[in-house]
């Protein structure tokens, strides 16, 4: 492949652009900043809560739609314009909260429900406070999440540090539910997420290359750095897996860059953009 046919640069934030400082280090942004110069779009995918992946959108200096919750929600800043919404249907969330409450696993797990880009919480944790130092974001807390059911959900997250369990748990699952049911993923080894079954990184990144820029998959360049990257991965004409991803996604990546506190990313543009 030409790596001048690329027109397209996804980013997800992270493990990708964003390691333990919860910034971007300036080799990635000028990596990035150097592939805009060049020509390239820039847009950012992410798990995150849109409010939350705003600020690297700016410091990247996108100006595409971003992708939030693994696809389940498009917004363009621009505008506000809020371009794809999809909820996970009402029968699995109730039957999601009634698997994470059972004796052996409600005192292991956080949960979070996620509802018009705002976080619910049953009550604070360690976990959910760590997540809220990351993400910024000021949780709600409601005692019994079955209050809120009421509302459109747009991502479910079950957290714990015990990441055999979150293993465990999204196998079992991924055994009751079928890919049209629910799509399940980790974003990190402690993060088990579920969306609607039509939201992923993978089909957010075709609707705005091939719907909003008229562009084909080889026009395409992605990078992230776990299983919910997967799909992203899967359809870019480049796809790139960082360093520290696990192996059952670096096997499906076209190349695999350093990780991402050797600034994998500003690695991976350099290579196939510049």
């Amino acid at each position: 492949m030409q790596h001048s046919d690329i027109r397209l640069l996804v980013l997800d934030i992270d493990g990708t652009i964003a390691g333990k400082s919860n910034n971007i280090r300036e080799p990635v942004l000028a990596a990035i900043s150097d592939a805009q110069n060049s020509g390239v779009q820039i847009a950012i995918a992410t798990g995150r809560m849109y409010r939350s992946a705003l600020r690297f959108y700016q410091t990247v200096g996108s100006s595409l739609p971003l992708i939030a919750y693994q696809g389940a929600w498009i917004q363009d800043p621009a505008t506000n314009q809020i371009l794809r919404q999809w909820s996970v249907p009402k029968a699995q969330v109730l039957e999601l909260l009634d698997y994470f409450e059972q004796s052996h696993l409600r005192e292991l797990l956080s949960i979070h429900f996620y509802i018009n880009d705002d976080l619910y919480i049953r009550s604070m944790t360690p976990e959910t406070a760590a997540y809220v130092q990351r993400s910024g974001i000021v949780p709600i807390e409601v005692g019994d999440l079955r209050n809120t059911l009421d509302m459109e959900l747009t991502k479910v997250l079950a957290l714990s540090d015990d990441t055999e369990l979150i293993d465990t748990m999204l196998g079992s699952l991924q055994k009751q539910y079928t890919p049209a049911e629910l799509y399940l993923t980790k974003s990190v080894a402690t993060f088990f997420e579920a969306t609607n079954p039509a939201a992923n990184k993978g089909t957010a990144v075709k609707y705005l290359a091939e719907e909003i820029l008229g562009l084909k998959p080889e026009n395409v360049m992605t990078i992230g750095d776990n299983f919910n990257d997967l799909e992203m991965i899967q359809y870019a004409g480049i796809g790139v897996a960082m360093g520290d991803a696990p192996g059952g996604v670096q096997q499906y990546a076209d190349w695999v860059a350093p990780s991402v506190e050797a600034d994998g990313a500003a690695i991976a543009i350099r290579k196939f953009l510049l």
